[in-house]
């Protein structure tokens, strides 16, 4: 069993509209919702909500307009309301933060309507709640940060905690598997899940292809548009043309080798085999004996750079073990090269409290505490950014 609890990434500003979502239907469910029994053909069926709510359902023998939209504000039961509240709560508030509050509402009614409209054409019946449009706030996610990590929580033999990258969590754990291969659950609208993740998905890749929406960089978009340059460019290098000039044909090119001594072959392969390592032990979320092999990395060859998010997380890491001058260095080495992160102010952030709390260099702690609190949005760490400078400043 696995279960998300948090990602790794907050919004910038308070998400209100996703608030708003998850109040409104939380007080529509306790209007509505009052279990009771009635017979039908002689047997007592169980009946979840009053019986002037039936009228918002959809309905797919006889649909209203209107319920296309009400459908997903009614849940039948107390783990269907929280399921689905917890899952928006989860996902929406950065997607809200990213789409504007106007932008969050029109789009998450547009996901509950898409997602009813695929539960009608696949034939399926009375449906409620508010999971297709959950679904599609949750391919807006997969979209918009799929490079963030998402923590769940597992139950097998142990129970434990790993972190899991987005990308593949949403497509392979929560699509694929929960609404593809393992449809066991009876009255589960599985396909209106699927409409509404594929809703999501394409309005978000559209709006980014458009500019309706500016994109961050490391965006699915972002990332499509990297692989597509490096596939022409290795099909121009395959073709035989030089992907700087557009010639084509052979040419021949002097290169001068350089030759490198025993020790230095040796220290590259050391230096290969650590970058292997630390990549190895990422991928297994291992991040202890990853920050290890990073040390150690680093003690060879201090200009050794790693890719973006194993750089964060082991920077991440090397903090959470009271390691503050090794963290510091990740830290820095990180807004050295990666300095255009969506959420860098975080890294200021942590970088003033290691150099004011632990490190005693004032000067930078005060420089990045600044460069932080001039960009947070959420109140508690600009809070505490603020009280760190105001105690260095007295």
């Amino acid at each position: 069993m696995i279960l998300p609890i948090r990602t790794s990434v907050r919004p910038r500003k308070p998400p209100y509209a996703n608030y708003a979502l998850i109040t409104v239907n939380v007080l529509i469910f306790l209007i509505t919702y009052s279990p009771h029994y009635s017979v039908m053909g002689g047997v007592r069926v169980l009946e979840p909500l009053r019986a002037a709510a039936y009228q918002f359902m959809l309905t797919p023998a006889r649909p209203e307009l209107w319920q296309f939209v009400s459908y997903a504000f009614l849940h039948g039961s107390v783990m269907h309301i929280f399921g689905n509240m917890f899952f928006l709560y989860l996902f929406g508030n950065n997607v809200n933060d990213r789409l504007g509050t106007i932008g969050y509402l029109c789009f998450y009614l547009a996901g509950a309507v898409f997602s009813g409209i695929g539960h009608i054409l696949v034939g399926g019946g009375n449906v409620l709640g508010a999971s297709g449009a959950v679904a599609a706030v949750t391919g807006a996610y997969l979209v918009l940060f799929p490079q963030t990590l998402i923590t769940v929580i597992y139950w097998f033999i142990f129970i434990g905690t790993m972190d899991l990258p987005a990308l593949y969590f949403i497509i392979f754990k929560l699509i694929f598997w929960d609404n593809v291969l393992e449809r066991r659950i009876p009255n589960v609208a599985y396909d209106a899940h699927l409409a509404g993740y594929a809703f999501g998905v394409a309005a978000m890749l559209l709006m980014l292809a458009t500019g309706l929406l500016a994109g961050g960089g490391f965006d699915l978009w972002a990332m499509m548009k990297q692989w597509n340059r490096r596939r022409r460019y290795r099909d121009g290098v395959s073709g035989g043309a030089d992907p700087f000039t557009g010639r084509t044909g052979t040419r021949r090119i002097k290169v001068k080798e350089i030759k490198q001594t025993s020790a230095q072959q040796q220290q590259q392969k050391k230096l290969a085999t650590l970058r292997d390592q630390i990549g190895t032990f990422i991928t297994r979320r291992n991040l202890p004996d990853a920050a290890k092999a990073y040390l150690q990395l680093m003690s060879l060859d201090s200009k050794q750079l790693l890719p973006r998010q194993n750089l964060l997380d082991i920077a991440n890491q090397l903090a959470s073990e009271n390691m503050p001058a090794e963290s510091a260095y990740a830290y820095e080495q990180f807004l050295t090269h990666y300095a255009n992160y969506e959420y860098v102010e975080q890294v200021e952030l942590m970088l003033g409290v290691l150099y004011s709390r632990y490190l005693n260099k004032q000067a930078l702690a005060v420089k990045h505490l600044k460069a932080a609190a001039e960009k947070l949005s959420d109140p508690g760490q600009l809070k505490m950014c603020r009280d760190e400078l105001a105690k260095l400043q007295t």
